[in-house]
Parts: structure tokens; C-alpha cells; sequence
């Protein structure tokens, strides 16, 4: 079943003979004359499903690039990235058309809604910014001089950024989570970008067409006047059906863990419905999690996530582990998508949001590793340099010697919402070659995490005094 389906979105390092690409005709709105439009359906990896769109015109060679994301995010995104030499320039970025693109240094600001989504780099940014001012400029010399004069000072302003006579910032902001801003360092940190998720205010969801989320204090509200009620009914009972009530609450609470539910949803890779099975499952000498698993039967994909099923802990929760037997890598291994993992031996860092949450062994996960670097195109395709394909290539290598059980490395999992757990051989007693060490998260910790504006206690009260400030 499903076979000769191909899926809707295509890797971007893709070698199917066939790449998907749509032509259409449509209008020059330069020439008014007709041109061709491109469309391309791809995956971008450590990223995600993107449409690009390419437009050219025959007859006044008018031509541009474009992209749209799939899909909004869950969450917004904001990159900061410090420029201070001639390679940060060539940083690609992917911008969405909800993106917003600012230099505080020379207040410049390009709001989302003004622009469409593109895939460019830092440099095409800043000289696209500098054409489009210079376009008119003819004509503002003759009807305005004086505002001709000040865009003459601001496009020099930003010339001189491209010569770098100065180091400056740039900030891209969408609150679609759809940007991209490329980290040449991977799969190391960048100590010059700063990326942080965030959730959406309900103005910015409100903005972007989405449904709002009904409010806590009316969700809270329906929760106490049903607990109410359950408790009249209750009291309402006698002793005998109060008791066989309470057995059957927990009855059907035993067979919820025991049961594999379903529900429906659409494949990632190519839209076709599908069914999703999720599975709550206790993990022994550790905590529930939820389990989920799709198995696409029209183009074959199968994914699995893993969430938590206690929320996030009072503390993170930082786990090493000394392989010191190549048995180790047959450990159990619950990594959520908070999570970040660490290899010192191989110089390996992975961030929270790279493989998302799993539940595998250490031989998966450093598999799972390995395969994200060889299919990410940036690192090791042909738009990266001959340096670093050489330095991708290598630590393939490595991974592959830690795999096979030939290298020894230590393997370093922080996990700041404290979810994360990497199996001890020698429960309830300790693992000798095993540290778990708990810590006190920090402030960009707690905001990561959405912790420092969430309120638990007297919410209602607040909410009431701000309804009538409001009033």
C-alpha cells in the first residue's frame, strides 16, 4: 500500500531526479507582461517544510526569490548575531514575511509586513535595503532635497556597515517561529547569536489569524464548579457508592496507561492523513512520560516524540555518563526537546531544539546525531566550505567510532525543565561511572521555558483588578 506516492515536501539535499518544481505563468508587475513563477515544496534540514517561489520575466528581466514557511510555529523566535567580520556577511537567512529585520546601531528597521519571506544573507539584506532607497532618489532630489540629503546619510550609514568599518547587530523577530539565521559553527554554539523562543502575546496571535486560547481564569472557573458539583453528587451518595464510585475512578484511570490511544493528524512529509498512537509508559526509577509514534502508510515516514508527563521540575537536571564498555551504549535514554546533549571528547554540542524529544538508546542517539550532520546541506553539502565539510566529515567518523564501540567518549546531557533521564544499570543502588547533578535554573533559563511571566498564585485576583483598571 501507498507505494509510487512521492511525498509533497522533498529534502533540500534531495537526489530524486524529479524535484517537484511547479511552473506557472503569472503577471510582471514591473512590465505588466507575463513571466514564469517557480514553485519548490522542500525540507530544509534543522530547520523545517518551506515553499520557494522564484520569478522571471523575459521580456524586462525583472527576476526574485521568495519563500513561505508550511506552517506557524508553537512558538515565536528572536536571533541576535553580533557582525564583527567579513564571513558574518555571507551568514544565510531565511526571513518570513511576518519576520522583523532591525540594526539597533544605525536604526534601521524593516517590518514584517512590509516584506516577503526570502532565503538571502545578511549582505543581500543590507544592499537590497540600500536599492530600494537609492530607487527613487532621482526624484526626491528635485520634489524634496532635504529628505533626499537624509537618505543619501543613511544609505552611506549602511555602506559603511558592509565594509565593516565598525562591528554592528542584527535582530530578526517573528513571531511566526519561521526564521533562520545560519550558525557556521554548528554543530558547536555560536558565541555571537543568540536565539531565544517565546510564547505569543494574544495581540500577535490575534495578528497572525489564529484562534485564541480560552483564558485561564474561565478555564479555572469551569474546573472549581465541576469539582463542585462531583463533590454534592458525592456527598449526595451513600457510603457504599462512594466507595465502588472511587474504584471505578481508578479503574479507568488504569486502563487510560494500559491503552494505546489513537487520533488523527497529517503527515509531515506528505500531507496524507494519518493515524498518531500515543502510549503513556512508566519509566522505572524515573517518572511517566507520553509516547508518540506515526507510521505513514502512503509514503512510509515514521516519526516518535516523547513528552513529559509531570511538567517541568522545581530544578534542571544536568546527567553524565563515562562509557567506559561498549554495553553502555545499550542504555535506555529519554532526551527531550529541552534538552541539550554534549560530547567533550569530540568538541560535539547539540542544542535543545536540533533532534527534538526521544526515547531510544545512547547507540540511537549518537546515530540519530550522526545522521542529522551528514543530511544538513549547510554543514556538509555543497554550499559549505571545504574546511568544514572536512571537520563534518571527521566527526561522522568519530560518531561512528563511539557507534561500533571503538572510542570512549563521556556523553553530557543538560536538561534545564529536568525531564530528561539516561538509564542507571545499577538501580536503586549508584552508577559509578554515571553523575546526575540538579541545579537552580537561571534567569534565560526560566524565560526559555516561559517560567518568569507565568503567575500560580493569586491570578484571579490579578486578573480581576486588571478587568477594572480596564473598566
Amino acid at each position: 500500500m501507498g507505494e509510487g506516492v512521492e511525498p509533497i515536501y522533498v529534502d533540500l539535499a534531495s537526489e530524486s531526479d524529479d524535484p517537484h518544481v511547479t511552473i506557472i505563468e503569472s503577471l510582471c508587475l514591473r512590465c505588466q507582461e507575463m513571466g514564469t513563477t517557480r514553485l519548490l515544496m522542500t525540507r530544509i534540514p534543522h530547520f523545517r517544510e518551506v515553499i520557494l517561489t522564484s520569478f522571471d520575466c523575459s521580456h524586462c528581466g525583472h527576476h526574485n526569490t521568495g519563500f513561505q514557511p508550511g506552517r506557524v510555529q508553537e512558538l515565536g523566535v528572536r536571533y541576535e548575531l553580533a557582525i564583527k567580520e567579513a564571513r558574518d556577511l555571507s551568514r544565510q537567512v531565511v526571513k518570513s514575511d511576518h519576520a522583523t529585520f532591525s540594526i539597533p546601531e544605525v536604526e534601521l528597521e524593516i517590518p514584517g509586513d512590509g516584506e516577503k519571506g526570502e532565503v538571502t544573507t545578511v549582505e543581500g539584506i543590507i544592499r537590497r535595503t540600500i536599492e530600494g532607497l537609492n530607487q527613487d532618489q532621482s526624484a526626491r532630489r528635485l520634489i524634496n532635497p532635504e529628505v533626499a540629503e537624509q537618505i543619501e546619510i543613511f544609505m552611506d550609514k549602511l555602506t559603511s556597515l558592509l565594509s565593516l568599518e565598525e562591528p554592528f547587530t542584527i535582530v530578526v523577530d517573528d513571531t511566526t517561529g519561521n526564521s533562520f539565521v545560519e550558525n557556521p559553527f554548528a554543530p558547536k554554539p555560536d558565541p555571537e547569536l543568540k536565539k531565544k523562543n517565546y510564547r505569543r502575546t494574544a495581540e500577535q496571535n490575534a495578528a497572525l489569524g489564529l484562534q485564541e486560547v480560552e483564558s485561564e481564569l474561565t478555564a479555572v472557573q469551569e474546573a472549581e464548579e465541576e469539582e463542585e458539583e462531583e463533590k454534592e453528587e458525592g456527598e449526595g451518595n451513600g457510603e457504599g457508592e462512594g466507595e465502588e464510585g472511587k474504584e471505578e475512578e481508578e479503574e479507568e484511570k488504569e486502563d487510560i496507561k494500559n491503552e494505546v490511544l489513537s487520533f488523527s493528524t497529517l503527515c509531515d512529509r506528505c500531507s496524507k492523513p494519518v493515524e498518531t498512537k500515543m502510549k503513556v509508559t512508566q519509566i522505572p526509577y524515573f517518572q511517566e512520560v507520553i509516547i508518540m509514534a506515526t507510521h505513514c502508510e502512503s509514503c512510509g515516514n515514521r516519526t516518535n516524540e516523547v513528552k513529559s508527563g509531570s511538567g517541568i521540575h522545581e530544578k534542571g537536571k544536568k546527567i553524565s555518563l563515562r562509557i567506559t564498555d561498549p554495553t553502555d551504549l545499550a542504555r535506555d535514554v529519554l532526551k527531550t526537546e529541552t534538552c541539550t546533549v554534549e560530547i567533550p571528547e569530540l568538541d560535539l554540542y547539540i542544542g535543545s531544539g536540533i533532534l527534538g524529544g526521544k526515547f531510544t538508546t545512547l547507540e540511537g542517539l549518537v546515530t540519530d546525531i550522526r545522521e542529522d550532520l551528514k543530511s544538513n546541506p549547510f554543514l556538509s553539502g555543497d554550499s559549505s566550505q571545504s574546511e568544514r565539510r572536512a571537520l563534518m566529515e571527521k566527526l561522522t567518523d568519530d560518531l561512528t567510532s563511539v557507534i561500533n564501540g571503538e572510542l570512549l567518549v563521556t556523553i553530557t546531557m543538560d536538561d534545564p525543565a529536568g525531564n530528561s533521564y539516561l538509564q542507571n544499570v545499577y538501580a536503586p543502588d549508584d552508577d559509578p561511572e554515571m553523575t546526575v547533578e540538579e541545579y537552580e535554573r537561571t534567569f534565560d533559563q526560566n524565560e526559555t521555558l516561559g517560567l518568569n511571566d507565568m503567575k500560580t498564585e493569586n491570578y484571579e485576583e490579578e486578573t480581576v483588578e486588571s478587568k477594572a483598571v480596564v473598566a
